[in-house]
C-alpha cells in the first residue's frame, strides 16, 4: 500500500441519483477522497434509466419491490460483480448499509481478508412499518438483532452523532465507534433576491421550507398540522416541501383535509444541484422527522443562514442550539407553530438566529469529515496488519 494513497471500495444500497442523506454524504465523501488523491470505487444498486458519469461506479442488478419504491434492491447471483471486484486490490471496504449490499461488502471483506469500516446512518428500526405483513414489534426486534450482528463484525463503525452512538451501545454493539458528523458542502454564492425571483416567490411571502423524503417515518402529519395553525395567524406564510416519496398522496390528502392546499407546495424531486436555490430563497427551515441520526438537511439549511425549528428526537435536533441557531420543539403542532411564528414575527431574533446558524456549521465542511474518515481507514489497516503478522486475526 502506498503510504499516502488508499484504494477504497464503497458499498451502499442507495447512491445518486437517489437523493437522501446517505447518498449525499457518500457523494461528498467520494469527491473529497479523490480530491486528496485516493482511489475510490462505488458498488451500488442499478437505478432504472440512469447512466453513471463515473466510470468507477459498478451497478448490481436490482429490482423495485412493494416495500422499496424508488429504492431498487440488488439480487444475486453476484459472481460477475465479484470478478470485477477482484481486479482491484483494495486497502479497505467501507459499507453504508447493514442490509443487501452491506452484507455483500462484509462477506467479500471476510473472504478477501480486507479491513472493513461501516457508517451507521439511520435508526433502521423506525422503518418497521414498511413490512406490513409482519407484526410491527417482531420486525423491530429482527432489525435490532441484525444491527447487533452486523456492526459487531465491523473492524470500526462510524456514526454521525452522539445520539446514534448511544443507540448502538444500547443495542450491545461493542465494536470501536467514532463519531464523525457528515460534512456539508460549501454554500453556493447565490443572492436571496435572485433565488426568489427564479422561483417566482412574491416579495411579501415568507417561505417555510422542508427538504427530505415524503415518508411516513418523517412525521409529516405534525408538520402539516403546524402549518395549518401558523397559516391561521399569518396570511403571508407558505410551506414548500422539496422531495418525493411513498407518502406523497397521503400528504396531499392531509393538506386538502386541513384546507391549506392553496398555501402548500409539493415541489417534488429536485436534482441535488438545484436544492441550494430553495435554501437561499426561504425564510425558515422546519423539520419534523425524529428518525434521523444527524439530519444533514438541517445543517445544509443553516449554511444558507436559515434558522431551523425541529422536533426533538433523533439526531436532527442535535444540530440546533436552542435559542442560538433555531429552536427544538415538542412533537406537538401547537408548540411547533408557536415557535415558528415567534421567529418569523421578531425580525431581530430572526437576524440573530440566521447569523448564528451560519457560524454554527462553518467548521463542519467535507474536508474535515474526510480527514477523520481517512484516519479511521488507516487505523483499521494498521490493526489488520498487526493481527496478520501475529497470526491472531479471526472474525468473530
Amino acid at each position: 500500500m502506498d503510504n499516502d494513497r488508499l484504494r477504497v471500495a464503497i458499498f451502499s444500497d442507495s447512491a445518486l441519483p437517489i437523493l437522501n442523506g446517505v447518498s449525499v454524504s457518500i457523494d461528498a465523501l467520494v469527491a473529497e477522497l479523490r480530491n486528496q488523491g485516493h482511489s475510490v470505487h462505488i458498488f451500488t444498486a442499478r437505478y432504472p434509466g440512469y447512466k453513471d458519469p463515473d466510470p468507477n461506479t459498478y451497478r448490481f442488478r436490482a429490482i423495485e419491490t412493494p416495500i422499496s419504491r424508488g429504492y431498487p434492491v440488488s439480487y444475486p447471483p453476484f459472481y460477475r460483480m465479484l470478478l470485477k471486484f477482484r481486479r482491484h486490490e483494495f486497502d479497505v471496504i467501507h459499507t453504508h448499509t447493514p442490509f443487501f449490499l452491506g452484507m455483500v461488502g462484509f462477506r467479500w471483506a471476510e473472504s478477501h481478508d480486507i479491513p472493513i469500516v461501516s457508517t451507521y446512518h439511520t435508526l433502521y428500526d423506525r422503518y418497521a412499518h414498511y413490512f406490513k405483513l409482519l407484526p410491527h414489534r417482531y420486525v423491530r426486534f429482527r432489525i435490532a438483532k441484525h444491527t447487533n450482528f452486523y456492526y459487531n463484525r465491523m473492524d470500526h463503525v462510524i456514526t454521525p452523532t452522539d445520539a446514534s452512538l448511544k443507540w448502538l451501545r444500547r443495542h450491545s454493539v461493542m465494536s470501536p465507534v467514532t463519531v464523525i458528523p457528515t460534512g456539508i458542502p460549501s454554500a453556493q454564492m447565490m443572492s436571496r433576491v435572485e433565488a426568489r425571483q427564479s422561483l417566482n416567490i412574491a416579495p411579501d411571502l415568507k417561505i417555510l421550507l422542508y427538504v427530505g423524503r415524503l415518508a411516513r417515518e418523517k412525521n409529516l402529519g405534525v408538520l402539516l398540522e403546524m402549518a395549518a395553525l401558523a397559516f391561521a395567524k399569518d396570511r403571508s406564510l407558505r410551506l414548500w416541501l422539496v422531495g418525493d416519496g411513498p407518502f406523497r398522496d397521503e400528504c396531499l390528502a392531509m393538506a386538502r383535509r386541513l384546507a391549506i392546499g392553496d398555501r402548500v407546495r409539493f415541489v417534488g424531486f429536485v436534482p441535488r444541484s438545484e436544492v441550494d436555490r430553495y435554501y437561499a430563497a426561504s425564510d425558515l427551515f422546519v423539520f419534523s422527522s425524529i428518525t434521523e441520526t444527524q439530519g444533514l438537511v438541517v445543517q445544509e439549511a443553516m449554511s444558507y443562514g436559515l434558522p431551523a425549528i425541529a422536533v426533538a428526537g433523533g439526531g436532527a435536533s442535535s444540530s440546533i442550539v436552542d435559542g442560538e441557531n433555531g429552536f427544538v420543539v415538542k412533537n406537538d403542532p401547537i408548540d411547533f407553530a408557536r415557535s415558528t411564528l415567534n421567529v418569523l414575527h421578531n425580525d431581530s431574533l430572526h437576524a440573530r438566529l440566521s447569523e448564528q446558524a451560519v457560524r454554527s456549521v462553518r467548521n463542519q465542511g467535507v474536508p474535515r469529515m474526510c480527514n477523520d474518515v481517512v484516519d479511521v481507514y488507516r487505523q483499521v489497516i494498521v490493526g489488520k496488519t498487526k493481527r496478520t503478522k501475529h497470526g491472531s486475526y479471526a472474525k468473530v
